[in-house]
């Protein structure tokens, strides 16, 4: 009996690309088809590469044809000062990511939503999948997954023959992504020598700066199970513990923790952000004060899933890739060192 065919987009990217390596590890995978905007050079077995533009709906009905599950990463984090560009990305190639799957009557479709889709939550409880995803409006990311919970929700009242999964993780490290989000977060010219731990004797303490992270390999097998799994439908919170904050990291660091006003720490990297030091804007920092933290238990009870690395491990992996330029044979993922 032949495998399942298994569809991913943004195939090349931090998910993407652990998400492909574990597909074409599995049995009942028969093939999987990458998209990207560029083929990487990266060989694996059962997967073949596709160089597609999300934004030929005809072009992806073609390619959907035949699968068993869709997995949709794509996903454009730049340029944040043009958000008409990501929108054009994210949100209209999502849309019509949707309309193939629904032309090509694709069974399955795995959604990379994310904690940014949640509305602001406590940061002294965990919250489950039931807490409203109306994201954090000034910050273009936040809008754009919260959208598109709500294209979500529309597709699915139209689609009930489809099973539909949303997976909503934390911050995802791993240290082939480094390269790739320092560029991202950091700007090109972020020295990766800068996160040695010797040259941070002092850590912010900021108030409400307690997030999730999780190491992307852990979220990639949740991602597969999604896609594998008949009974998998719904939204999944994906993270790992420790919930971290400035003491933990302070430790991982051997950094002492300094108090720092919120006000303060914001106008430093609007400051940055306007003379265009850095590409991370303000607005997304507001957002990462208000997320709320994430309950997983339905994580474990339904996909039988549970992270192998800590939050602190994802984090460890991340620093060790930004010092050595780590990366992974595909265009976006592409190690290197300062100005790289």
């Amino acid at each position: 009996m032949e495998g399942k065919r298994i569809i991913v987009t943004g195939a090349t990217g931090n998910v993407g690309t652990s998400v492909v390596r574990q597909l074409a590890e599995e049995e009942s995978v028969g093939s999987v088809l990458g998209l990207a905007r560029r083929t990487p050079d990266l060989e694996l077995p059962k997967t073949e590469w596709e160089a597609t533009d999300l934004a030929d709906e005809s072009e992806l009905a073609k390619l959907f044809h035949g699968a068993d599950a869709v997995i949709h990463l794509a996903w454009r984090f730049q340029p944040s000062r043009d958000p008409a560009t990501t929108w054009r990305t994210n949100v209209l190639g999502t849309v019509r990511v949707l309309q193939a799957v629904s032309a090509a009557a694709v069974p399955a479709y795995v959604h990379a939503s994310s904690v940014g889709a949640y509305s602001p939550g406590p940061k002294d409880r965990p919250v489950d999948e039931s807490w409203p995803t109306h994201g954090w409006p000034e910050a273009a990311y936040c809008r754009e997954k919260a959208y598109l919970e709500r294209a979500l929700d529309a597709f699915e009242q139209a689609h009930r023959e489809i099973r539909v999964v949303r997976m909503r993780p934390a911050f995802l490290f791993k240290e082939e992504s480094a390269s790739e989000q320092r560029r991202i977060f950091g700007g090109r010219f972020l020295p990766g020598q800068l996160a040695r731990p010797a040259l941070l004797p002092l850590l912010p303490d900021i108030p409400g700066l307690r997030v999730q992270a999780l190491h992307t390999d852990d979220a990639a097998r949740a991602y597969v199970r999604a896609a594998l799994q008949d009974q998998a439908r719904g939204p999944f919170n994906l993270a790992a513990e420790p919930v971290l904050d400035a003491k933990n990291l302070g430790e991982l660091f051997h950094s002492r923790t300094v108090p720092m006003p919120r006000i303060a720490a914001r106008s430093a990297l609007a400051a940055a952000y306007g003379l265009h030091l850095v590409p991370a804007s303000p607005q997304l920092f507001d957002a990462v004060l208000r997320l709320p933290l994430m309950d997983c238990s339905r994580a474990r009870s339904v996909l039988g899933w549970q992270p192998r690395r800590s939050a602190l491990e994802a984090v460890e992996e991340l620093v060790q890739g930004m010092r050595e330029g780590a990366g992974e044979p595909t265009p976006p993922m592409a190690g290197s060192t300062v100005g790289g």
